[in-house]
Order: C-alpha cells, then structure tokens, then sequence
C-alpha cells in the first residue's frame, strides 16, 4: 500500500457516513489530494481538531482505493491562534482556499502555490497585519505565479503610460482614457495594486486603510474569477466592519 508524508493545507472537509469526513488537502509535494478520516466526527477522534479548515498541518496518509488516502497520522505545524480567534481573519482565510480549490490539478504537485498559501496564513496570523487585503492580494500573487499578472504599469490595449482610468478584467489590467473599459481605478487603487506586486505587501498589509483598499478588492476578486472562469461563494469583496478595528 502506497504511503506518503507532506506537509498540507486543508481547504475544506465534508460529511461521509455517521461520523467520518472527507478532507480536501492541498500538499507540498504532491498537489491536491482527498483523504478519508475515519471517526473524525466522534469526540474521541485524536485527529479531528486537526483537520479543520485553514489547518496547517504535517500528514502521514495510506492509498486507499479509487483517489481517496486513508489519513494514518496528522500534526499541526502551527496552531495559528491568532487567525483562529478573529472572525475577519478567518473569513478571508476561506476565501483564499476556495481559490486553491477550484484549481483542476488534482495529484499535479505545485510547491509555488503551497509557498503563497502557507504565507497567507502566516500573514493572517500575524497581529501585525491587518486582514482586509489579504485575499486580493494573495489573488494577484497568484495570478502572477500562473503568468496572467495584471498589466499595471501600461495601457493593456494600447501601451501608453497613462493616464491609466480603469481596469478590465478580462483584458488583464489596466486601460487608458482612449482605450477604456471594465470599472474606474483611482491613482490610489492602482498605486496600491503595484506596492502589492512590486514588493511591498508587507507595508500594505501594515496599514489599516489604505486609499484605494476598497475598489482594488472588487478588482481583485473580479479578475480571479475571470481566469478560473467561476464565480466565488464567497461575498464580493468588502472592508470588514470589525477587522480593521480588531487586528492588533
């Protein structure tokens, strides 16, 4: 019987039979697999707190039949209070893994993707960062781990320099007034949209509100759901009400 260890993030779990699940994981070595957690759901589960959503987590798995793994052994990596104690952190944290999920590559290892969706719940965890932008920005990284960053720094129509007036989704970035289409963007939003893909995130993650913070999460949002070519269940992007004030 095949058996593998890797460390994993879980993406969500679902109900099988009276009291076992089926848990989503996205690992580093070897992409997205499911795993049957037999008893999971009784009180006495060793495991069961451990495989929650958002758990980071090292698994000790067994190859079952069909593409289930029977989960053998699971440790947490990092128990990651913080982000666990806050609504506003949790809920952007389930927003960030229903992306991974819908990436058809299931048993296709990407370790590039494991990396950004391990920061993310660093950064979620870090008290220092304020969670509200941390789901657009993840959704630009990973547009831009998939090649599809957003053009911010020309006209994606014509290639002038500017004055850039909007953003367009399906184009991929931004347009000038000759060329424009999709929604509005302000000097604000698309200076804060090139701090986030010119290394600066952590100093955008470190302001409570930026200008510009509102109208690049819909933006964000949007221009995933083009590339994946679904719509999330997630609520379209908006500040929290209780995030901002309750980070530390």
């Amino acid at each position: 019987m095949k058996e593998l260890k890797d460390d994993a993030v879980v993406l969500r779990t679902y109900k099988s039979g009276e009291s076992d699940r089926v848990v989503v994981l996205w690992t580093r070595n070897h992409g997205k697999i499911r795993v049957f957690a037999k008893g999971i759901r009784k009180p006495t589960s060793k495991i069961g707190g451990s495989l929650e959503p958002l758990s980071y987590v090292k698994v000790h798995l067994a190859q079952s039949k069909g593409d289930l793994y029977i989960a053998k052994n699971v440790q947490l990596i990092d128990q990651l209070k913080t982000l666990r104690g806050d609504y506003d952190r949790i809920n952007a944290g389930y927003g960030v893994v229903e992306v991974i999920d819908a990436i058809p590559s299931d048993d296709v290892a990407d370790e590039g993707i494991f990396e950004l969706l391990t920061r993310v719940l660093l950064s979620l965890d870090n008290p220092d960062f304020y969670p509200a932008l941390i789901p657009a920005s993840f959704y630009f990284k990973l547009l831009a781990h998939d090649g599809s960053e957003p053009v911010v720094e020309h006209c994606v129509n014509c290639e002038k320099t500017g004055p850039l007036v909007s953003f367009d989704a399906q184009m991929g970035g931004t347009l000038c007034a000759t060329c424009r289409s999709g929604v509005s963007i302000s000097a604000e939003g698309l200076a804060l949209i090139r701090r986030i893909l010119g290394g600066d995130l952590a100093g955008v993650l470190k302001e409570q509100s930026p200008a510009g913070a509102g109208e690049i999460m819909g933006i964000a949002q949007e221009s995933i759901e083009q590339h994946f070519g679904k719509r999330l269940k997630v609520p379209r992007s908006t500040p929290p009400l209780s995030g901002l004030k309750d980070a530390r």
